[in-house]
């Protein structure tokens, strides 16, 4: 990163061109019918977007895209957690990952925290979304320091963050 720009002006540089470099193979590429209802979460799809709001009356039905992913266990997004530090606080640093999550999801619904695991070596959150990997880590890495690193991968729609400390 350079010196001379803010690090949250480079963070959304490097989102958006991930973005065009891939397309989310769950997310249709042809418009939905509108309106249209998550049958798993409730999540209703109207104006071109995914939105939390009652079920409007002869909504169609499918799955979001959140839901599918969810359901065929293949994350967009992957978060490590590791290092002693982290193995100290980690009910602290959990609870901020997912207040995290609940903030963003309230406003985004397709973007959620798929599962959370113990692997070797710390603990694993799986995200529906890149961006939600990416906010996690940042929120962590913010409020702990630590270490911070961010791998995208250029042949498919994925992000690997990895903390610790």
């Amino acid at each position: 990163m350079s010196k001379s720009q803010p690090r949250s002006h480079q963070k959304h540089h490097l989102d958006r061109q991930i973005e065009e470099v891939g397309h989310d193979p769950y997310h249709p590429r042809d418009k939905l019918r509108e309106p249209t209802v998550c049958s798993d979460c409730g999540a209703v799809y109207a104006d071109g977007r995914w939105r939390w709001t009652p079920r409007p009356a002869g909504a169609h039905e499918t799955v979001c895209p959140a839901c599918q992913r969810t359901r065929d266990r293949f994350p967009a997004g992957t978060v490590t957690l590791s290092g002693e530090y982290f193995a100290a606080h980690r009910d602290e640093v959990l609870n901020l990952a997912r207040t995290q999550a609940e903030r963003e999801k309230a406003e985004h619904p397709m973007q959620r925290i798929m599962d959370i695991r113990e692997e070797s070596g710390g603990t694993v959150i799986d995200t529906t979304d890149l961006r939600m990997a990416r906010l996690i880590g940042d929120a962590i890495h913010n409020a702990w320091h630590g270490s911070l690193e961010v791998q995208y991968s250029p042949n498919e729609y994925r992000i690997r963050v990895h903390w610790s400390r």
